[in-house]
């Protein structure tokens, strides 16, 4: 049986990959996905050609690796693709955030960290040569970014991640990308809370590309995936500009 496996399904970029993924893997059997709201994934069930399989679950618990857990074993698939999808952020300065709500950051950093690794881990014995791991990291890896500072610093995680796991997993033939768009225009905001930079509003993606970027650097091999030219631009100025002067000019764009 060759599946697809993907997180975060029932919305946003993880959505977006479960409509698209079967394109680019025409022979899968299944995709499994994998989110807290079942009736979002029943009802994309009759929206894509490849039929799902659905896990629903909270991924910051252990039951729902326990039941996906059981199917690998069962099944003892071959995992064409895994798309880790699944994650939040919330904007704010780390203290006021903390006094609204202690543990929001600390959840921040169970799902974009701690959930994709083990599910990475778990997966791990069923990929073969020419499987695809997608990490949805994000250009805010790129540096820090106050007001925006835990979930900056969980997708720098995902990016060296991945970066580190494509590297020792070459050799098998089992590629890597990293995802890192920019803002993208999904429900995340209702989340995170509603841009208030407007270059971040002006350099807005639309899900359906970047998903299709992802899936064609995924196809080529490549390490890293940002879509447009504004982020592009991002990642070399990031390269070659001190941290002290990007922050500085954050600071100077967000007023």
């Amino acid at each position: 049986m060759k599946i697809a496996i993907v997180t975060g399904a029932s919305s946003g970029m993880g959505r977006e990959f479960v409509r698209q993924v079967g394109y680019f893997y025409r022979g899968l059997d299944e995709i499994w996905v994998i989110a807290r709201r079942r009736e979002r994934l029943e009802k994309l069930s009759g929206k894509v050609r490849t039929p799902l399989r659905i896990f629903d679950g909270d991924l910051t618990k252990k039951q729902v690796f326990r039941r996906l857990e059981e199917a690998l074993t069962e099944y003892r698939p071959d995992i064409r693709m895994l798309v880790n999808g699944a994650g939040f952020g919330k904007s704010g300065r780390v203290e006021d955030i903390a006094a609204d709500d202690r543990k929001v950051q600390t959840d921040m950093v169970t799902l974009n960290c701690r959930s994709l690794t083990r599910m990475t881990l778990l997966c791990l014995p069923y990929f073969t040569a020419g499987s695809r791991i997608i990490n949805l990291a994000s250009a805010a890896a790129f540096c820090p970014q106050p007001g925006f500072a835990v979930y900056a610093a969980t997708k720098s995680y995902v990016l060296s991640f991945s970066r580190s796991l494509g590297a020792e997993l070459k050799d098998k033939r089992i590629y890597v990308t990293a995802v890192c768009p920019g803002p993208v225009d999904t429900e995340f905001f209702q989340v995170s809370g509603a841009l208030s930079s407007p270059l971040k509003k002006l350099t807005m993606a639309p899900a359906p590309r970047v998903v299709h970027q992802a899936l064609k650097d995924s196809r080529t091999g490549k390490a890293m995936s940002v879509y447009g030219i504004p982020m592009k631009a991002v990642r070399i100025l990031t390269k070659i500009l001190p941290c002290s002067v990007i922050l500085k000019a954050e600071e100077l764009f967000t007023k």
